[in-house]
């Protein structure tokens, strides 16, 4: 899972020229279904021409669905109920903001769901506080109120995710030392990830620098 935003973000021990990068999925999964239609290109139609044509007809919806649901999941992330012409750039505002200052992509989220904004770099930022009064200025200009809006924001952005670096902790203790508390403990808390309470705020706690960069590997 993404700590600090960045859209270079890459794990793979083995990708090291970021095919498979948190900015680059949208892309790899639409290579992924054209690599999938190829394989049913046999049974899509007894025409190979008209199966082609009904396979790319198919793969060419993917970007426009893709960005689609992407924005109106933003757009909740935000509490926005309803549609403006600038609520696109007002969450590609943000997330420039979030990769310039390497905000952490989660807890970034949660505290304007709670409107809780800590002295981060972000928030400190004379660009973000520009930024946030026009977010609350969209709030007040929906029928909904804002108490809807942040209801709406809770239950899509979670408040704890399984970060690397627990997940690590909770793999050595089992495996190293036969203690499963630690994992059984981090499961309960991922069983809600939605709850925002007290007893998921160890969770909160991205990495020190020195847990970065994490790396997986094709034995993990």
């Amino acid at each position: 899972f993404m700590d600090n935003y960045d859209q270079g973000t890459v794990f793979s021990s083995i990708d090291t020229q970021g095919r498979y990068a948190y900015g680059n999925q949208p892309y790899m999964a639409a290579w992924d279904l054209a690599r999938l239609a190829e394989s049913l290109i046999p049974i899509l139609h007894e025409d190979e021409e008209e199966a082609l044509k009904i396979a790319q007809d198919e793969i060419s919806k993917f970007s426009v669905q893709y960005e689609n649901q992407w924005f109106l999941g933003m757009k909740k992330k935000l509490g926005l109920f309803s549609s403006e012409e600038q609520d696109q750039s007002l969450i590609e505002q943000l997330l420039k903001m979030m990769e310039k200052f390497k905000a952490d992509y989660t807890n970034t989220f949660r505290s304007l769901t709670l409107h809780t904004l800590e002295n981060t770099a972000l928030f400190e930022s004379p660009e973000f506080k520009e930024w946030y009064k026009l977010w609350q200025s969209r709030l007040e200009r929906q029928e909904e109120s804002k108490e809807n809006a942040y209801e709406m924001m809770k239950n899509n952005n979670p408040s704890i995710i399984p970060r690397n670096h627990r997940v690590e902790e909770a793999l050595e203790a089992a495996v190293t030392n036969g203690d499963y508390s630690v994992m059984e403990k981090l499961l309960e808390a991922l069983s809600n990830p939605y709850a925002y309470t007290a007893d998921q705020e160890e969770y909160y706690v991205p990495p020190v620098p020195t847990n970065r960069p994490y790396r997986t590997f094709c034995g993990t």
